[in-house]
């Protein structure tokens, strides 16, 4: 019987999706809790696995390897077809240790991480993917971004003269034969997007969809990160690379956008927040550790942000305690910025038929 093609992949929580399609030997409890987290929005996972397979002929049966370290993918290119990485260095050494190596696929973009030139060299596919699951997070970005500015929150359901005595006081009507009619429920403290400052903190590929959208609303984008951006990528981005300070001092909506590590965690912490422009907004929906929890409660009590949106939490779900919910400027969602499912399946499906299309087109003669 001749050997399976031997996939090698980068851990990651959303590509152990590979081999639960592609290798008849995954874990089936991981199978089971794949199936309940997509639940929501794909009742039929298993019918879901059973179609990609079927239009990724020649791929399956497959044996998938999944790689927690560097070193260990190392370990294993010998033997592998297809590699699949997301922040794994994959270099000139590496490609030629892999001898069967027909195709690598980035899960991401930005190729940085990876020999591109060696790749070419060497007559390896490179193939990138520009996630979904991305777009979305920048989409919820932009969402809490437009609730905190103009306070959807609070203007849901006030349309009626009960609903507006409530919760505002009487209604007092303008006078219509000598004024426009908008905003009859006399709310102050909206903003606009237009010529406001987005401070986006790592643009990497989540926060480069962010500044897309920003670019969109014709916001100032100002970035910071270690490495600077190319000069086509700023000019295409109209960003501006500035250090950390000026960014929080000079952003209207800052929006960190950085994975959690020993390098990120706190990075946001009292100094940095009381840098802060008075009345600016925090945006988060990449990892609660990038901020201080105790210096963010302290600058909201001292009422230095105009607002803070969370997507992403110190513990969740929260408990009915926390103090964050007491804050009617602060906006909580249940780490929704990556939804709907269909963004990963989508993700997924695409890059495993381009797998097996590029390997099959590498055995034609």
């Amino acid at each position: 019987m001749p050997s399976l093609p031997v996939i090698v992949v980068e851990d990651d929580p959303f590509t152990r999706l590979i081999p639960l399609v592609l290798d008849p030997k995954a874990s089936e409890e991981r199978r089971a809790a794949f199936a309940d987290f997509m639940s929501t929005d794909e009742p039929d996972f298993a019918g879901w696995c059973e179609r990609v397979r079927q239009g990724s002929a020649g791929l399956y049966p497959a044996e998938v390897r999944m790689m927690t370290s560097e070193a260990e993918m190392r370990a294993n290119l010998k033997d592998c077809v297809a590699l699949v990485v997301e922040s794994f260095r994959v270099g000139r050494d590496d490609l030629a240790a892999a001898s069967r190596l027909k195709v690598v696929q980035k899960f991401g973009t930005n190729l940085r991480n990876i020999d591109t030139a060696a790749c070419t060299q060497k007559s390896i596919k490179l193939l990138t993917l520009r996630r979904r699951a991305n777009i979305s997070c920048a989409e919820h970005a932009f969402g809490l971004i437009l609730l905190l500015a103009r306070k959807l929150d609070e203007l849901d359901g006030l349309v009626t003269v009960k609903r507006i005595a409530a919760a505002r006081g009487a209604y007092r009507p303008f006078q219509r034969n000598h004024t426009p009619g908008g905003n009859y429920v006399r709310l102050g403290g909206t903003r606009a997007l237009n010529g406001a400052t987005i401070g986006i903190i790592g643009l990497g590929e989540i926060g480069r969809e962010i500044a897309i959208r920003a670019r969109a609303f014709d916001m100032n984008v100002l970035y910071h990160q270690r490495t600077r951006a190319p000069d086509a990528e700023e000019r295409e981005l109209k960003a501006r690379h500035v250090p950390l300070p000026t960014l929080l001092s000079e952003s209207d909506w800052i929006v960190p956008q950085l994975p959690t590590g020993p390098s990120t965690r706190d990075l946001l912490g009292r100094a940095e927040l009381s840098q802060v422009s008075r009345g600016a907004c925090i945006v988060n929906v990449a990892n609660a550790p990038i901020i201080n929890r105790d210096a963010l409660i302290e600058a909201l009590h001292a009422d230095r942000l105009g607002g803070v949106a969370l997507d992403v939490h110190y513990q969740e779900p929260l408990p009915d305690d926390d103090e964050l919910l007491a804050f009617d400027n602060v906006i909580l969602t249940p780490r929704m910025a990556g939804s709907p499912r269909f963004n990963g399946l989508n993700d997924f499906e695409q890059l495993i038929k381009g797998l097996a299309r590029e390997l099959a087109a590498g055995n034609s003669p």
